[in-house]
């Protein structure tokens, strides 16, 4: 099932899909759908933060404080945006506005779920702890989406997305990789659209941007805390699993770049051309991660960029091919994908116990 095939389209009119079929958006999975995550959660209470201890309690003091509490409150914003109505909007910009909200409000509450239910496994007072805050920020997050989502009458049913959505397992390793990227790549994707709005404030079609910014501090600091963990155990970060990154790496980038190609309306309404957008928010995330991470993905050798164009001719031509022709995208694919994968990334030379802070 696409999660575009939810939503029904009329000629003349905007997308107008309902809340039900928002929730079966969300619920869906394919491989560009944000999933939800569980793994060993006695493995990750096992987890010894003692190498970082200084870092790791001056991170959790500043995540305790919660410099955002009242930023995602009603009397803040949704009651007083006064955001057009969908069937105001260009048919193809209110598609695309549905689907980045339903994908954003899919992946903060992955975030949360798997927090939660982290936290609540534990006995571990340092990951209960880490987690706690953590699922604190993503509850927010994607309850603030859903509020958005309602002032069009198009909530999502988390609850029901809670018992009903297939649950992918990772082991723990796989989890601080994938979600470190998810996290990092989210404050690049929330900031740069944020910054880009500043300059160019007539092409905010949405309220919902002008709360990027403090938002997007929470996915920052999300990120650091994963970082700190990596780092308590160098062997994560070493070795074989420095193949296992770059997979994780190259899996983050290429999705992000396909499915933003499928929103052309959203970032045109935004003034933004997809392609020079998702350069920049990985060029960001490659800054960020050479704190962490050994090696980088080339993002300039014009190689990557062509990888990662194919790979998105290739998703378009998926949506009208047969089973048969399928199958020989698929294997195209996968090909592309290895090409992208067996390049030489960027090595790291950053001394591994500095913190990068990058003033973006």
């Amino acid at each position: 099932m696409n999660a575009h095939a939810s939503i029904d389209r009329h000629p003349g009119k905007a997308a107008t899909p309902t809340p039900s079929q928002t929730t079966r958006m969300a619920q869906v999975n394919t491989l560009l759908n944000p999933r939800f995550y569980t793994t060993d959660f006695d493995a990750l209470d096992a987890t010894d933060v003692t190498p970082v201890r200084a870092e790791w309690d001056r991170l959790l003091d500043e995540l305790e404080e919660d410099g955002n509490k009242r930023h995602f409150q009603p009397e803040n914003g949704i009651a007083d945006w006064n955001a057009r109505p969908l069937d105001q909007l260009p048919p193809e910009l209110a598609e695309g506005l549905v689907d980045f909200l339903v994908s954003s409000l899919t992946a903060e509450f992955s975030g949360c779920v798997l927090y939660a239910e982290m936290k609540r496994r534990g006995t571990n007072p340092d990951i209960c702890r880490l987690f706690r805050y953590m699922a604190r920020d993503e509850s927010r997050h994607a309850g603030f989406i859903n509020d958005a989502l309602k002032d069009f009458g198009l909530g999502v049913d988390l609850g029901f997305l809670t018992r009903e959505k297939q649950y992918t397992f990772f082991k723990q390793k796989f989890i601080f990789y994938a979600t470190y990227l998810s996290e990092k790549i989210g404050y690049a994707r929330y900031i740069t659209i944020y910054r880009h709005l500043q300059r160019n404030p007539e092409r905010c079609f949405h309220p919902i941007f002008n709360w990027f910014e403090q938002w997007c501090n929470d996915e920052f600091r999300h990120g650091e805390a994963f970082a700190l963990l990596m780092r308590a155990d160098p062997k994560l970060t070493s070795g074989r699993n420095r193949y296992w990154i770059r997979f994780f790496q190259l899996a983050v980038y290429a999705t992000m770049y396909v499915r933003d190609h499928d929103r052309p309306a959203f970032f045109q309404a935004l003034g933004m051309d997809p392609t020079e957008y998702g350069i920049e928010v990985f060029r960001k995330t490659n800054a960020i991660s050479r704190q962490v991470f050994p090696g980088q993905p080339d993002i300039d050798d014009p190689r990557f960029r062509k990888g990662l164009e194919d790979l998105r001719r290739v998703h378009v031509a998926m949506k009208t091919a047969g089973p048969l022709r399928k199958l020989g995208l698929r294997a195209r694919a996968g090909a592309i994908f290895a090409r992208l994968y067996f390049m030489k990334p960027q090595p790291n030379t950053l001394p591994a116990d500095i913190r990068l802070n990058p003033a973006y």
